[in-house]
């Protein structure tokens, strides 16, 4: 059977972390091997509070495959073509925001897999397979199982109803999206508060439950890194193309305002 490499998903089912990085400025296929030297496992390739369009992110997604680190699209809505576009032009993975249900969850995995497991429409050959013409149970097969499908909990509701989502066929991770998380829990970014902690006590017990990967967004904080990492956490969304480039670019100011 062929085999695709997917980075992430690879480090997961290893048990150890996952660790990506937010795309938000670039827009150049030069940031997925730029990612790679620096150690990421992952792009977050986001269309959902980005302008970036779907021709960018499909060409990242294919230099990223060729520089060995996962290209995953979070994609703006639940529209079916949103994922299937990004998938056909080359992405390993889906990211869906605001998932609240598991009636919802399920579509989801309808729209993004092949036959048996959803409805995926098929389409030629693929960038993830490099264009290889290969029997279509194959190809399909293949596919399904190197994809990385994500759904983010954003809500005390997604958090109550994590347990079926969580149980969901197809799903592989849940990750918490934080900061989203704070503002509907009426307390806006206090990551550490207890009823935060607890959100993540059930994103890891229901996805030990069922087999499913924790994942973590909008935390960066060194401390509260490890804290929620020694939970149990695997799949790591670590902070964007932006946060970096002005923690580096305030950090080279004040070296060169110290060298006069």
């Amino acid at each position: 059977m062929k085999k695709i490499q997917n980075v992430a998903l690879d480090k997961l089912r290893n048990g150890d972390l996952a660790v990506g990085i937010g795309l938000r400025q670039a827009r150049t296929v030069d940031i997925a091997p730029a990612m790679k030297t620096v150690g990421f496992d992952w792009l977050f390739i986001d269309m959902e509070h980005n302008s970036m369009d779907l021709d960018m992110a499909v060409q990242i997604c294919v230099a990223a495959r060729a520089a060995g680190i996962s290209p995953i699209v979070r994609v703006p809505g639940f529209q079916h073509f949103h994922a299937c576009r990004a998938l056909d032009g080359g992405a390993q993975g889906i990211v869906f925001p605001h998932v609240d249900d598991a009636e919802t969850a399920m579509q989801l995995v309808q729209y993004c897999r092949y036959p048996p497991v959803g409805t995926r429409s098929v389409y030629g050959t693929l960038p993830q397979l490099d264009f290889e013409a290969l029997p279509l149970d194959q190809a399909t097969l293949a596919i399904n199982n190197s994809m990385l499908l994500v759904f983010m909990l954003e809500s005390p509701n997604a958090i109550a109803n994590a347990d079926a989502i969580a149980a969901v066929p197809g799903v592989d991770a849940l990750l918490i999206g934080t900061s989203d998380l704070t503002m509907e829990m009426g307390i806006p970014g206090q990551l550490d508060h207890p009823d935060v902690v607890a959100a993540y006590e059930t994103l890891i017990q229901v996805c030990d439950k069922h087999g499913k990967f924790p994942g973590m967004g909008g935390i960066y904080q060194p401390e509260l890194l490890k804290k929620y990492i020694a939970m149990g956490v695997k799949l790591i969304l670590s902070g964007s193309d932006l946060s970096l480039l002005m923690a580096a670019g305030k950090q080279r100011v004040v070296d060169v305002r110290q060298a006069e």
